[in-house]
């Protein structure tokens, strides 16, 4: 287990069945985790209670490949009152979609639930193969679409993995449903918990500036003098004063190395805001 021997809960977005989980279960492996293992219903729950808790992991989504950044994860993770709670390591999961109902025919169904993003990820199936006045239900995971089925007639339908369907023993009615057949989502594991360098790492920054002409084109040169390449970048509100924005970056390396530990003192010096997000290993 090495730096997280002290591990004594891991929390993610559930119920039973979810992506998040399947997540999960990959993080625990790499880690040889054997700890208490709790779902919780929203990703701010899972950041708020990690955040308040010692000795506890986290496992939330924050990017698909499709629908991009997912803004709850980023926008809670990044005002946590713990600057200690950081990423702790990456894995990059391939979405692959499926239908799934208690009735066993496709050309019954009248109704579907499921959570925002994976609507979003399978529009085109939705829109080609079911019926078009189909009432659409969202819930706050995959998982949890799976749950509601039960509150709903048999003709409902939910979209989830195949682990949902053996989990609440549905019907599969169709496979690999996502438009895109590359989709993919990016869980991190969070937690507060120092790492160490692996030479497969990923940072992730959060800063702002002074809203003046070029402070962020100077903040950004910071990164191309140092020769680092930014595979990342995004911006959130302030939520502090309108129009100002904190930006978001990725680049490969940890902040241990000593070019990039050079790089983020003086980027320090151009931000009126600034915090690691993350300096953690890149799993596959």
């Amino acid at each position: 287990m090495g730096f997280l021997n002290s591990v004594k809960e891991i929390v993610f977005l559930g119920p039973g069945g979810s992506y998040s989980e399947m997540a999960k279960d990959f993080f625990c492996k790499n880690f040889n985790l054997n700890v208490m293992e709790t779902p919780f219903k929203t990703i701010t729950q899972v950041i708020e209670y990690v955040d308040k808790n010692e000795d506890i992991l986290g496992v939330i989504p924050v990017e698909n490949s499709i629908e991009g950044a997912v803004r709850e994860a980023i926008d809670c993770l990044i005002k946590t009152k713990n600057t200690d709670l950081q990423y702790i390591a990456e894995y990059v999961m391939p979405i692959r979609h499926c239908l799934l109902s208690k009735c066993n025919d496709i050309n019954s169904v009248s109704g579907l639930i499921s959570h925002p993003q994976a609507i979003a990820q399978c529009l085109g199936f939705i829109h080609n193969r079911l019926p078009k006045n189909i009432d659409i239900v969202k819930a706050t995971s995959t998982a949890k679409a799976a749950v509601l089925l039960d509150e709903y007639a048999l003709t409902y339908s939910a979209i989830g993995s195949a682990k949902t369907a053996e989990l609440y023993n549905l019907n599969i009615l169709e496979k690999n449903i996502n438009d895109d057949p590359t989709n993919q989502t990016r869980f991190i594991l969070i937690g507060k918990y120092k790492t160490h360098c692996t030479g497969n790492d990923k940072t992730s920054l959060a800063f702002s500036t002074e809203n003046k002409p070029g402070m962020l084109l100077e903040a950004l040169k910071v990164f191309q003098n140092y020769n680092i390449n930014l595979c990342y970048i995004d911006s959130r509100p302030s939520k502090i004063v309108f129009g100002e924005y904190t930006f978001l970056v990725d680049f490969d390396g940890h902040v241990s190395d000593e070019i990039i530990s050079k790089a983020i003192e003086e980027l320090k010096t151009k931000t009126s805001y600034f915090r690691i997000v993350g300096s953690y290993e890149k799993l596959s």
